[in-house]
């Protein structure tokens, strides 16, 4: 007779045989327990508690052998009326200042909102630039407006390509090419300027801007080449083009490369305004074209049915095709416009700054332009804004070279390209680009 099978055996219960484990009393439990609110905290937040002492020491560093009084003049040098000069304390403002940044500025970046964070951040970096610049001029005298007025200046050129890649990507077309377009028209404008006069440089450089822009448009549009590759060969076709022609031409022959530049144009009664009036109302006609240009574009994109459409085409092509929309042409004749703005903007170089062509002098400014767009979120008062940030940085840098800072000035230089690494980066994220920004459109 066959064996039953044995019993099997409790799988939860020890074997006898084998050493029970050690118990270990458990806590008793209260009556009413109370569980602890778990609370998020960020690590600026955590950073700030750990390590209390970091205030004092920061304030201490950067207020270690400071004193004197930091001294801003705020009138121009011609002023009909005066203002007289701002003098600042620079030890006391730099340990408030520091105090506020460092108690109240990440603590309140972390807590609240991402609209009312940007704000904040700004008012931060504004206080962070007024404390470094009261350093900076401790025992010194700085000329205020003229630090203003500079920034207007240098804020031109990133604002036209910031302008010419809007009109580009609310379309769909991605303009990397914008620093090659700003390129052909300084050299166009240093050339023609030469030979017949600043303004028909202006209008010959607009002019070759349009045409770039209009191949721009023929290889993403027409034959549908990728729009980053596209704006790459542009960019390198038009630097070799422009490098070969000064150093085999214009070398040889200087009187091509001699061109007038435009001067201040003072408006009446608005120019003598104090403080506000050398700033914006005593410039040459680049800035005052950069303003006008920048509103017209605003009004036209948001305010018209034909930036309705433009806009359309960026967003949804096929929806924007059915309804009767010429989406190809749509995108070539914006392309072309944005040309004709970098072109613009190019001439600055030439016909507003310095009067004549070197190789490669618009050293990147196209690019910042774009960040400058990603900045203002597509739109052009945006990218106003954004350019006098990217402005600031790059009068600043010059300025502090003035100054004789201990700052090297290496450190300096990198000032433009440290405030677009800051400004795109922080966002980038929170910025939407047209939803067709860089797709090919194919007409069923």
């Amino acid at each position: 007779m066959p064996r039953s099978p044995p019993a099997p055996q409790n799988v939860g219960t020890p074997r006898q045989d084998a050493p029970s484990a050690p118990t270990v009393p458990l806590p008793r439990k209260s009556p009413n327990p109370t569980i602890p609110k778990q609370t998020c905290r960020s690590p600026f937040k955590k950073l700030l508690e750990e390590n209390h002492d970091l205030l004092p020491f920061t304030t201490v560093v950067l207020g270690y052998h400071l004193s004197g009084t930091a001294t801003f003049n705020l009138d121009p040098p011609r002023a009909v009326w005066k203002i007289g000069s701002l003098k600042v304390p620079a030890a006391p403002y730099v340990f408030v200042v520091s105090a506020v940044i460092a108690v109240f500025g990440f603590n309140l970046l972390v807590r609240v909102g991402s609209h009312r964070a940007n704000l904040l951040l700004g008012i931060a970096l504004a206080l962070a630039v007024t404390a470094f610049l009261t350093w900076a001029t401790a025992d010194k005298s700085l000329s205020l407006v003229g630090l203003l007025q500079a920034t207007v200046v240098r804020a031109v050129p990133i604002a036209f390509g910031g302008l010419a890649g809007v009109l580009c990507e609310r379309v769909g077309i991605v303009n990397i090419g914008i620093e090659g377009m700003m390129l052909a028209g300084a050299f166009t404008g240093a050339v023609v300027g030469s030979l017949v006069g600043g303004y028909g440089g202006l209008l010959a450089a607009t002019f070759v801007g349009g045409l770039i822009g209009l191949l721009l448009a023929v290889l993403t549009v027409k034959f549908l080449l990728d729009h980053i590759i596209a704006g790459v060969i542009i960019n390198m076709l038009v630097l070799g083009l422009t490098s070969y022609a000064a150093s085999q031409v214009l070398v040889r022959n200087p009187d091509l490369n001699h061109a007038s530049i435009f001067r201040a144009i003072d408006i009446p009664f608005l120019s003598q305004i104090p403080l506000i009036g050398p700033i914006i109302f005593s410039q040459n006609i680049f800035v005052y074209a950069a303003l006008v240009m920048l509103a017209s574009a605003t009004y036209y994109l948001f305010h018209t049915r034909f930036g309705l459409r433009a806009r359309s085409v960026g967003e949804y092509p096929r929806a924007a095709d059915t309804l009767g929309i010429d989406v190809l042409r749509t995108r070539t004749v914006h392309v072309v416009l944005g040309g004709m703005v970098a072109g613009f903007g190019g001439a600055w170089f030439t016909l507003g700054a310095v009067g004549q062509f070197d190789a490669n002098m618009t050293a990147g400014r196209g690019f910042i332009g774009l960040a400058a767009m990603i900045f203002g979120r597509w739109h052009p008062m945006g990218v106003l804004a954004a350019a006098m940030v990217f402005g600031f940085a790059d009068t600043l840098q010059q300025k502090l070279i003035i100054l004789q800072t201990p700052v090297p000035s290496d450190f300096l230089a990198m000032a433009p390209y440290i405030a677009t690494i800051v400004v795109v980066a922080g966002l980038v994220g929170r910025a939407r680009a047209p939803a067709a920004d860089g797709h090919n459109y194919v007409k069923a």
